[in-house]
């Protein structure tokens, strides 16, 4: 058991459609220092009040303040979670709990953490540099796909909400047009979370696979089987064993590319455009062969401007849950 008493410790999490983060947060000189943190399977899991019951028996400590970063539309205090059956609501915690809390989209955190972050911590796609004071975008393919902002206003960066990941996906070649007929049988709407996510590298396999143009090999069968099937996908084609999966994650990569150029036209991100999310960092090698970048700045009459613009990986894995605890120690959260 850890006991913990320092001074103004705040509780913060981020809450995703897999996994449930949850630390203790501190005051530090550049940025809130994490004390303790531990992570919770969601699956397995009725509810969020009963992990954070876990965790606060396992570190008790004074907490008064708390920010949890959720996946999923926040309104009125209350989220109902994209991937996972949960209803969340911060005046249930706050009774429970005895707290001042807030609930807030986890790409909104996520982007309050990216002022945060070391530059080791993040990957160049190019070599435009980053400048403050300028617009940022953020893009995060994982369990589902996440979208948000950060807009430059009057010396401070504000978070701008957005459920991007569920507007329309826009073919922009003959094989994009026959992978949206193959979704569309199958969903009716095809957002482009279910292109741009785990779920989605293996709709792009099945598209590819029913083409008849590729076979799965018996190795790449008993792999897809033994272990996540996404995973196996991406390993096969970042160590260029197979044709089918090589294809899969060039398809992925370029239609990742073409919405992350469409955030940056339409934010105007001169800060810069940044992948966030469980799938950019395992895929670094796709994604610096040329083929996002290429889809990134193909916009026509905009491509010298996009070409102007940073990308970057975010490769700190906390980086939602950094940005929760920022808000919690800066913003008043005042009494629920």
């Amino acid at each position: 058991m850890t006991d913990i008493n320092k001074d103004r410790l705040i509780l913060a999490g981020d809450i995703g459609g897999t996994k449930t983060n949850l630390a203790l947060y501190s005051h530090g000189k550049t940025r809130p220092v994490a004390q303790v943190v531990e992570s919770y399977s969601c699956r397995e899991a009725l509810g969020l009040e009963g992990i954070v019951e876990q965790f606060i028996e396992k570190h008790p400590a004074s907490i008064t303040d708390v920010c949890f970063a959720i996946a999923g539309p926040v309104i009125d205090g209350r989220c109902k979670t994209t991937n996972l059956p949960w209803n969340v609501s911060e005046r249930s915690i706050a009774r429970r709990f005895g707290w001042n809390i807030r609930l807030i989209n986890d790409l909104v955190a996520t982007a309050l953490g990216i002022p945060l972050l070391y530059s080791r911590e993040l990957y160049p796609l190019n070599k435009v540099r980053l400048r403050k004071g300028g617009n940022i975008a953020l893009a995060a393919p994982g369990t589902g796909l996440g979208t948000s902002m950060l807009i430059w206003h009057d010396g401070r960066y504000i978070p701008i909400s957005s459920e991007g990941g569920h507007v329309d996906f826009a073919p922009t070649d003959e094989d994009q047009v026959l992978l949206w007929r193959y979704m569309h049988e199958h969903y009716g709407h095809v957002s482009i979370e279910r292109i741009v996510s785990g779920p989605g590298i293996l709709n792009i396999f099945s598209y590819l696979k029913e083409t008849g143009r590729y076979r799965v090999t018996s190795w790449l069968a008993r792999d897809l089987e033994r272990m996540d099937p996404a995973r196996a996908i991406t390993e096969a084609a970042i160590q260029k064993k197979d044709p089918l999966c090589l294809k899969v994650l060039s398809m992925f990569t370029s239609i990742l590319g073409s919405i992350s150029g469409n955030l940056a036209l339409t934010v105007l991100t001169t800060g810069g455009v940044y992948l966030g999310g469980g799938i950019p960092p395992k895929i670094l090698p796709a994604l610096a062969d040329g083929v996002f970048m290429n889809a990134f700045a193909n916009k026509g009459r905009f491509k010298s401007l996009l070409e102007k613009m940073p990308v970057r990986v975010i490769l700190n894995d906390h980086t939602a849950i950094l940005g929760a605890a920022r808000y919690a120690l800066e913003e008043d959260l005042g009494v629920n």
